[in-house]
């Protein structure tokens, strides 16, 4: 059933999750960064930096380096590409399928805790 919330509503909804993550987990991941693993978590494989430059609208440096932050905490991995070795496939990790479960459950919880 569709949620109806009004702008002000989501953007309370937006910051009440946005503190919450900031007080519960250290990762401080950036907008862009937490754009690029939704896409990669949530659209079906296979990611490669070229295509998530191509659906993002950015150049490729940006999301290397995106992709070098997310790796760094295990949130994706990047191995090359065994058909065409110029291709970087972006694959997914437990660690980062656990990460967006739980911030998954922060926006179910702050949802249900606001007063509509």
């Amino acid at each position: 059933m569709p949620v109806e919330l009004t702008p002000s509503q989501a953007l309370g909804l937006w910051h009440s999750v946005t503190l919450e993550q900031v007080r519960v987990d250290s990762r401080d991941l950036t907008l862009r960064q937490m754009a690029i693993l939704l896409q990669i978590y949530l659209v079906p494989p296979p990611h490669t930096v070229r295509g998530l430059a191509a659906t993002l609208g950015v150049t490729k440096p940006v999301i290397t380096r995106a992709l070098d932050t997310m790796g760094a905490l295990g949130l994706v991995d990047r191995v090359r590409d065994e058909r065409d070795r110029r291709n970087v496939v972006i694959k997914r990790t437990v660690e980062g399928a656990l990460y967006l479960e739980k911030f998954g459950d922060l926006i179910i919880n702050q949802g249900r805790s606001m007063s509509l």
